[in-house]
């Protein structure tokens, strides 16, 4: 594999065949004395899987610290991401542990398919950072260490950082003015979700394993936004922006045949009532400073919600 494919968002041509079973580098080392899951990072995912599984699974380490938006990142941003990736996969050859790693299942990987994307599909990222995600995960497939790749659609839940998608559209409809792109779909999963399928695989022992993770059901932005608007008793200007149908549909085929109870006490038709019933009552709080006492909320990036 050339050294490209690991610091640069362009290039993807690089082969990354996938581990499907422990690679002897990684098998071969002295396992440390860790007793706990290794977390990297301190914002929304980090925090969650910390809450989750800060005391199980003793030989993985998780990244959930890098790039987390495709509007603001920079080529520094990039760099520093696949520094901390190249480091800990160094970590893992040599502590004999596993990597967990969070990549993308949104527009920014697929596009925007007819059908449903699968993680089998050939994949032509269509921009920057999609492509960057791509690289990763090539080096991670070809580095000899045991991994998990998960690629995420919107995760929805607390401690989320401003920039996100469901905080963003709060704030938005709250200061009375919402802009919305014609034809434009999200993907949104509950964090509860996400943890629920974490806690299966690795405790099923799943590597070498690339999954999508999401609802498999994108929700319109303008459903979405007026969901927000009725529960919260506001109706805010809309500013529609020109566009054709935008939809990425990832597949949950493979994830639900490991993880079958993923999603199952949800209908589809109910899954975004039941986001937005779960979560607008701790954003509306930021904004009344109602939000928990122990201040967490506003330490990972929320600010408080205009308007209220």
């Amino acid at each position: 594999m050339c050294r490209r494919a690991l610091w640069s968002p362009r290039c993807v041509r690089c082969p990354a065949s996938r581990v499907r079973t422990r690679a002897t580098p990684w098998a071969a080392r002295p396992r440390t004395g860790v007793s706990r899951v290794r977390i990297i990072g301190e914002g929304f995912l980090a925090t969650n899987l910390t809450a989750a599984f800060g005391d199980r699974f003793p030989d993985w380490t998780a990244i959930a610290s890098g790039v987390s938006s495709t509007s603001t990142a920079t080529p520094a941003a990039y760099e520093r991401e696949a520094r901390l990736v190249h480091d800990v996969l160094d970590d893992c050859l040599r502590d004999r542990r596993r990597l967990l790693f969070f990549s993308t299942a949104s527009f920014a990987m697929y596009g925007f398919p007819e059908g449903e994307a699968a993680e089998s599909d050939p994949v032509s990222p269509p921009n920057a950072y999609g492509r960057h995600k791509l690289a990763l995960e090539r080096a991670i497939g070809s580095s000899g260490a045991g991994h998990l790749v998960l690629r995420l659609s919107h995760v929805v839940g607390r401690h989320q950082r401003a920039h996100q998608l469901l905080p963003t559209l709060v704030r938005s409809v709250l200061a009375g003015e919402v802009t919305v792109h014609e034809g434009a779909h999200r993907d949104l999963v509950d964090v509860a979700d996400l943890l629920q399928a974490v806690g299966r695989l690795l405790a099923d022992d799943v590597t070498g394993e690339i999954l999508n993770v999401a609802s498999g059901v994108p929700q319109p932005v303008e459903s979405v936004v007026s969901g927000i608007e009725r529960r919260l008793g506001v109706t805010a200007r809309h500013v529609s922006r020109p566009g054709s149908p935008a939809v990425t549909r990832a597949s949950v085929s493979r994830l639900r045949a490991l993880v079958p109870e993923f999603r199952a006490d949800v209908a589809d038709e109910d899954y975004l009532d039941a986001l937005l019933d779960t979560y607008l009552p701790y954003y509306t709080a930021l904004s009344d400073g109602s939000a928990p006492s122990d201040g967490s909320a506003l330490s990972y990036g929320l600010t408080p919600l205009p308007g209220r």
